[in-house]
């Protein structure tokens, strides 16, 4: 069973095989490519319908690149990207309008992500309008029953963003990304800019809609505890790669040591609970120079010379889940 395949023997909705989306850097007077960026490298995933895959890691691995060249913002450099079985990949905007209707996102910042000088009555119509969903003399209509779904009153319907607060933006976000009911949803750190209250809010709006619609969801986020709350799967990405991919429950006991750390870090109520910490070295390396070997060596406390040479590959440890590592029982030791 390989990443494309899901617990059970399910097909995925979502495949991604083998992503590549590097950035150009350019420096000197005539602005002359000089290197380039390797934001998403060799990145393979799948999502089964109506699942959610949380995808977790530092800020700067590539969490929100893959997210947008996924949905085809985009476009990758190599790699294919499967929806329902289609390639979508090599597609022209044209070509891409039927899979726009089916594949939604939620935007990290609610203040940038919509438009000042629209309503929100038109922001949540605009893709009902796009894709002529449902007839004119109905929009209004849809558009009042998806306020109210998302906890905003018909009321609303003529207001601008400015007149809302951060976590009523987020919900008219939220409005525009399932006005036409899609089969996937990628909610990219929809959370990251609001206070702890309104938060859990919006984590309980998407758990409902997820209910109601039978949704599938890659939610992005740094913090590894919100995402084993949200999802039925976890990815663990550092510098552009996928490392550690499995059930959320596994992640109470990672392989990887990125992983083991990023569990390690999560705060536990009880100040009696002794944990065993995972302390990193130094700062992530530059995309733009990775390290040769496995990219995380330079911060591994078990790393050796075959970590600097011989760069790992995904294999299966356990049923369903999936780790990048050389000394993968160096780590089962340390776990509780």
């Amino acid at each position: 069973m390989g990443p494309m395949l899901l617990s059970g023997g399910l097909m995925s909705l979502l495949t991604i095989e083998n992503l590549y989306k590097y950035f150009p850097v350019r420096g000197g007077f005539l602005m002359r490519p000089t290197g380039h960026i390797q934001a998403v490298h060799n990145v393979s995933l799948g999502v089964a319908p109506g699942e959610t895959l949380g995808l977790v890691g530092e800020s700067g691995c590539g969490k929100t690149t893959l997210a947008r060249t996924i949905i085809r913002l985009l476009k990758p450099d190599s790699g294919k990207t499967l929806f329902e079985g289609h390639d979508i990949a090599p597609l022209s905007p044209r070509e891409l309008r039927p899979f726009r209707a089916k594949m939604q996102m939620i935007f990290q910042d609610p203040y940038a992500s919509l438009n000042p000088r629209m309503s929100v009555g038109d922001i949540i119509a605009e893709p009902i309008i796009i894709h002529k969903k449902i007839p004119r003399r109905y929009r209004r209509q849809r558009v009042c029953e998806l306020l109210e779904l998302v906890g905003l009153s018909p009321e609303d319907y003529s207001r601008y963003p400015h007149e809302f607060s951060g976590g009523q933006r987020q919900r008219v976000g939220i409005a525009r990304a399932i006005s036409l009911e899609p089969k996937l949803i990628i909610a990219d750190e929809p959370v990251s800019a609001l206070d702890v209250s309104i938060a859990a809010q919006i984590i309980n709006l998407l758990q409902n809609l997820q209910k109601e619609f039978k949704t599938a969801f890659l939610f992005i986020s740094h913090d590894l505890k919100m995402v084993k709350h949200m999802s039925h799967r976890i990815a663990v990405m550092y510098l552009g790669e996928i490392v550690e991919m499995g059930p959320s429950d596994n992640f109470l006991t990672p392989l990887h040591p990125y992983s083991l750390a990023l569990t390690a870090a999560i705060p536990i109520p009880d100040p009696q609970t002794k944990k065993r910490r995972l302390i990193l070295s130094g700062e992530p390396p530059s995309p733009q120079n990775p390290p040769p070997g496995c990219r995380f060596h330079p911060r591994c406390p078990y790393a050796e010379e075959i970590c600097r040479q011989e760069h790992p590959s995904l294999k299966e440890c356990q049923p369903g889940h999936w780790a990048a590592c050389h000394f993968i029982d160096k780590v089962k030791k340390q776990l509780p």
